[in-house]
């Protein structure tokens, strides 16, 4: 659980869990954070992925269903214990969605809400072009962008906001922080899939964005349940998320939706 698993604060008499998907070349630490801001009701289990962090020395995940099959496998004690929501930012959401998908189909679980943040949903369009959608795509081949140079693909992830400043500014940070960007990108790459004819979810789910984003199909994500539906945009760009008014926005919502998801959902 520890390898997977990034839980600063505990809080095992908790009602819900939050598990928190990291966002292409993030680690586990900004949401396990999270956990602070919470109160008691709330536990928050940040993941943390292959090739970063504890687990830097591992080989970063190539296999999609591999992923998704270790993060299921080290969720599901815990996810049967008590009610649990996802949530997901940009390549988070895709991986939260697919997650999510994975253990309704073959544990009967589900979130009592699913959070979605700065992605178009992934029946949308290929999932690549979603995340990662600008005005100049025409620039580079719209396929394999995970293989462009470096230099290129710094560019053109900086163009569309995609890479954190402070990342950015440091070149050592740089050579650790590209391959395992990639790595996620060439992940996104390969999810393919077609809008469901029947809802996947019963589940709440909340899509948000930053207002000064680039454009993201946030009502598609309404195909995926039959439960309700909401799109908030908030002041910022990609990372709107990590501004401290957004933060406890997001905090005070989610916060709000778990104590009254029995009224809602169960």
């Amino acid at each position: 659980m520890d390898k997977v698993v990034n839980c600063l604060y505990k809080r095992p008499e908790a009602l819900y869990r939050l598990i928190c998907f990291p966002w292409a070349g993030g680690g586990s630490i900004h949401y396990a954070q999270w956990g602070n801001h919470f109160n008691n009701s709330v536990e928050v289990y940040s993941i943390r992925l292959p090739g970063r962090e504890t687990r830097s020395k591992e080989p970063i995940t190539q296999n999609l269903q591999q992923l998704i099959e270790e993060i299921s496998s080290t969720l599901l004690p815990s996810l049967k214990e008590k009610p649990f929501a996802f949530f997901g930012h940009s390549f988070g959401a895709y991986l939260s969605f697919a997650t999510a998908e994975y253990i309704k189909r073959n544990h009967g679980l589900e979130p009592v809400h699913l959070f979605v943040s700065g992605a178009s949903a992934p029946h949308e369009e290929d999932a690549t072009q979603a995340m990662m959608k600008e005005e100049s795509a025409a620039r580079y081949p719209i396929q394999k962008r995970s293989e462009l140079p470096d230099a290129e693909f710094l560019a053109w992830m900086t163009s569309i906001g995609g890479t954190p400043s402070e990342i950015l500014a440091n070149k050592d940070i740089l050579q650790l922080f590209v391959p395992v960007l990639k790595a996620d990108l060439r992940l996104v790459e390969l999810i393919r899939y077609e809008k469901p004819q029947n809802k996947l979810f019963s589940c709440p789910i909340s899509s948000f964005d930053g207002k000064e984003d680039v454009p993201h199909d946030l009502g598609a994500w309404n195909d995926l349940t039959s439960g309700e539906f909401t799109i908030h945009k908030l002041p910022g760009g990609h990372f709107y998320l990590k501004e401290p008014d957004n933060e406890k926005f997001l905090v005070t919502y989610i916060t709000k939706h778990l104590e009254t998801a029995d009224v809602h959902y169960l």
